[in-house]
């Protein structure tokens, strides 16, 4: 992987730094829960040292173009030190999943320091089982700034760091100890902005060339371009409504993840037709209904619109770091009251969004970014994430159906984390693996203090989805407990459900309508539905 020492940043990667604000943080992540015992500090450290080589960009730093005559560059972090960004601490007991949660959104409260490479990687060590039982367990909290990866090219110290078997898999070697190079100066950094701004005449000129010796491609490519643009432009000029969940947000989070089975959402695609992007949509779409009417809100003829990411990452570009992604705004048809006519609004929805030309006008976009300057890339980035144009983030990242292996302990299970820009107080993230499908809802602390409250209405939502299907509700027993005993303990969605306090019998009423309560290649399957 060709990652330099001042290589600058993308048009999109400077973007998600401009939007960063003291309540709106830009890192994303997972929480990871392990079977077995916790591995040592120092001998996770040595396995992450090992593989750091795979990554290099996590040894890199932020440094900002003088007097902001350019986007800023990564380079070598002389003062790197991997102990800074591999940390561990400890569960108080009993070790509940509730506790966990309160440490991630404590841990995703926190912005990360930009003098520093933009990621942690934090040890959770004292879970306990899932079912109060003598399994052991341990989580991974991972969390990386958005402008370092964005989820689609599947490259992060995660993805490094997990084997397919149980023994750890042999990994190319390092080569030569690494030696970071020498930080450069304003005076160089400035040089390099010259050079890179007398290069662009000299870029553009071959690409009109390379354009011109294919005039028929060119036009045909040129007219679905200006469509796409005006299909983006369209799309902004009509706002998504004003709801609760887009207003002033502070700096805290909430964390809640609902666990659920690929296969009840595979056998709602099979008996009611679309895509298993389209039936998540779909549930995502019930619970918020159901949500908004609890809060008084009418919903009849109310269209929500979700920002859905979309990879415009080529071929040749998999495997690299840094963004290669646009925004495509879904609706989210929550004035439908029928579960199954809602999943045909859904699928129909997202069926025309894949054959417009959204995504090549947003390519179309981000490429002209390219040539901005940052005080203009600083007021477009803020306007892409304006609550005028979406409601709430919702990605699917679709993952491995085979287990994984951290120091020959297996994952369990995973949840995504998103992040909340500023006035959204709501990130929903979906993941599948192993057989698995699981919801992390991130959330403003103040704003939605009911947010086990929206998880229990997403079981509800796919409930009535496999109810419609014939399936009756979820069913539980084919996947293993978080605790790997094999029990069925909640990892299916039935029994204890996953999101919520291990206290027995705790029935608090939830904001919601009173419901009880108790990371590859990943954002394009959220409008391809390759589920």
């Amino acid at each position: 992987m060709a990652t330099l020492h001042k290589d600058r940043l993308s048009a999109i990667d400077a973007s998600f730094l401009a939007q960063e604000r003291e309540s709106s943080h830009m890192h994303v992540g997972a929480l990871a829960i392990f079977a077995g015992p916790p591995p040592r500090h120092d001998e996770l450290l040595e396995h992450v040292e090992s593989r750091l080589h795979l990554v290099p960009r996590y040894r890199q730093k932020l440094a900002e173009s003088p007097l902001e005559t350019g986007r800023p560059f990564w380079i070598d972090d002389p003062r790197f030190n991997l102990e800074y960004h591999v940390r561990h601490t400890a569960l108080p007991r009993p070790g509940s999943e509730e506790q966990l949660r309160q440490l991630a959104g404590r841990l995703f409260s926190q912005r990360l320091d930009r003098s520093k490479p933009l990621w942690e990687l934090w040890l959770v060590q004292g879970l306990e089982s899932a079912d109060g039982g003598s399994g052991k367990r341990f989580a991974l909290i991972s969390k990386t700034h958005h402008s370092m990866v964005d989820g689609v090219s599947g490259v992060d110290i995660a993805t490094v760091l997990f084997d397919l078997a149980a023994e750890p898999n042999s990994q190319p070697e390092p080569g030569a100890r690494w030696t970071p190079h020498p930080e450069p100066s304003a005076a160089e950094l400035v040089a390099q902005n010259v050079v890179d701004m007398a290069r662009r005449p000299f870029s553009l000129a071959g690409e009109t060339a390379r354009a011109l010796s294919k005039p028929a491609a060119t036009a045909g490519r040129l007219r679905e371009a200006v469509e796409g643009v005006a299909e983006v432009a369209w799309a902004g000029l009509n706002p998504a409504p004003e709801t609760p969940l887009n207003t002033k947000i502070g700096p805290h989070r909430r964390l809640f993840w609902v666990r659920g089975r690929l296969e009840d959402f595979k056998q709602v695609k099979d008996a009611l037709g679309g895509t298993v992007n389209d039936v998540v949509l779909t549930v995502v779409t019930g619970a918020l209904r159901r949500w908004l009417e609890a809060r008084g809100m009418r919903t009849e003829g109310l269209e929500l619109r979700a920002l859905v990411p979309v990879s415009i990452r080529t071929e040749a570009q998999h495997g690299q770091l840094g963004n290669r992604i646009a925004a495509m705004r879904g609706p989210l048809p929550v004035y439908v009251g029928d579960p199954v006519e809602r999943l045909g609004v859904v699928s129909a929805a997202m069926e025309g969004l894949k054959e417009s030309k959204q995504a090549l006008g947003a390519e179309v976009i981000a490429g002209v970014q390219e040539f901005a300057p940052p005080t203009l890339l600083a007021q477009a980035s803020r306007l892409n994430f304006s609550t005028r144009l979406f409601n709430l983030i919702v990605t699917n990242v679709p993952g491995p159906q085979f287990p994984l292996y951290l120091l020959g302990r297996e994952l369990l299970e995973i949840v995504p984390i998103a992040f909340l820009p500023e006035n959204h107080a709501l990130a929903i993230a979906i993941m599948s693996y192993n057989g698995g499908l699981n919801f992390g809802l991130l959330a403003d602390h103040d704003t939605l203090p009911d947010i086990d409250g929206i998880g229990a209405l997403l079981e509800e939502s796919l409930d009535e989805l496999l109810a419609a299907a014939g399936a009756g509700k979820r069913r539980g027993g084919s996947r293993r407990a978080p605790d790997g005993s094999g029990a069925d303990g909640g990892a299916s969605g039935r029994g204890k459900r996953s999101g919520r306090s291990s206290r027995s019998g705790s029935t608090r009423r939830s904001g919601a309508g009173g419901a009880r309560t108790g990371a590859r290649r990943g954002a394009e399957a959220s409008v391809d539905g390759s589920n």
